[in-house]
């Protein structure tokens, strides 16, 4: 990449950015209702405390006879709307006391409904200031996708059905469309550009665990990944690149993990020409929640000194103390504590083999360990429960 592409990236738009959370949409039908009966309330309230302390107002017009109720929803109307015309007036001191301590507040909170469209604005506005604050606050270990795009939404999905919550998801993405999308899917997100440092530092990079980058141009993924890394050396990057020529300059920016889209995508097209039906089993194990899938988790005690050619599970790879290692690595011929298994197992949920995340630790001993249970030295591959059971 030219360092022209890198600095048109850099020297893009300096708008501040806009952080946008999830709200629930309310008709401007119901806001206007919503006021009227508020405002009814009010004066109803008014008119029943006049009326009964009728006994303290006297009309002008009438300084003998007593208030009707049509004298005390004037008298409330009048005074809510602060006309005042002064033929109706409490003179006893009981009925200014009530004057004070209720009919001024009432009136004060009838002229608040009356301009709540600015009051309004001035709340909505300050109470979003408000949640976006306290929102912030709350970031901790959370994970931040750059790019809702076709991949950051498919990210986004994997992560949300791996069972991490949408609200320790965060968005960043130019488009205001993006980001209204994101708000739909009940994430929290910022429109900005996050080549720059400022927009990063309020999605809270600096404590998050996780970063995706899933933007549409290399150069600006490794502007990306460069900011990032700079303000959070310790979280994970993640990086989908386009060219495999450039996999070495994110590697070098602090990238973790880098994809590359275009090779993936012409691999499997090429597997699925060849063969149809080895096509049809890698999309079963890239779609989740049906069928096949892939997955990580820890080794249960009872597995402990297997082969990884012994478990429930069609394994495929080992972690143990953060490297890969293949299954039929000599290195992990036996299984110890604290290993974790890439596995290939059925969708839905296995209770003696729970997920990373799920309920539970993750070395309980499965309902079948007192006995020869599956997975331990020397138990026949025919007591395994089938997939499912």
């Amino acid at each position: 990449m030219s360092t022209s592409r890198l600095s048109s990236v850099s020297s893009a738009s300096a708008r501040l950015p806009d952080v946008r959370l999830p709200a629930a949409y309310v008709s401007p039908l119901r806001q206007i209702g919503t006021r009227i009966v508020a405002a009814l309330v009010l004066l109803m309230l008014v008119v029943l405390v006049v009326y009964l302390g009728r006994d303290g107002y006297r009309d002008s017009g009438d300084p003998e006879g007593q208030l009707s109720l049509l004298d005390a929803l004037y008298y409330a109307t009048v005074s809510l709307t602060t006309t005042g015309y002064g033929d109706i007036t409490p003179v006893t001191p009981g009925a200014r006391l009530v004057n004070i301590l209720l009919v001024t507040p009432l009136r004060v909170a009838f002229l608040i409904v009356l301009v709540g469209t600015t009051l309004e604005v001035l709340a909505t506005r300050s109470r979003e200031q408000w949640r976006i604050s306290r929102w912030r606050s709350r970031l901790r270990d959370h994970t931040i996708v750059v790019g809702f795009g076709t991949k950051g939404r498919s990210a986004v999905d994997t992560l949300v059905n791996g069972g991490i919550p949408p609200e320790q998801i965060v968005i960043v993405d130019p488009q205001q469309s993006a980001i209204n999308e994101a708000n739909a899917a009940g994430l929290g997100g910022i429109v900005g550009d996050a080549t720059r440092a400022d927009v990063l530092r309020r999605v809270e990079t600096q404590t998050a665990s996780r970063v995706i980058v899933t933007t549409h141009r290399d150069d600006a993924a490794v502007l990306v990944t460069l900011t990032a890394r700079q303000l959070n050396p310790d979280a994970t990057v993640v990086v989908a690149v386009r060219e495999a020529e450039n996999i070495p300059l994110l590697r070098q920016s602090g990238a973790d993990i880098t994809v590359t889209s275009s090779d993936a995508v012409g691999r499997i097209m090429g597997l699925s020409t060849v063969s149809p039906a080895l096509g049809a089993v890698l999309e079963d194990l890239l779609t989740y929640g049906d069928g096949l899938e892939v997955a990580e988790r820890a080794v249960l005690p009872r597995e402990e000194g297997c082969s990884p050619r012994q478990l429930d599970d069609v394994a495929v790879a080992v972690v143990r103390d953060g490297e890969v290692y293949r299954y039929y690595d000599p290195t992990v011929s036996q299984l110890l504590r604290g290993d974790h298994v890439v596995v290939v197992r059925p969708a839905q949920e296995l209770p003696w083999a729970p997920r990373p995340g799920a309920n539970g630790d993750d070395d309980a001993i499965a309902p079948d360990e007192e006995g020869d249970g599956p997975g331990r030295p020397g138990s026949s591959t025919d007591d395994r429960p089938s997939p499912g059971s």
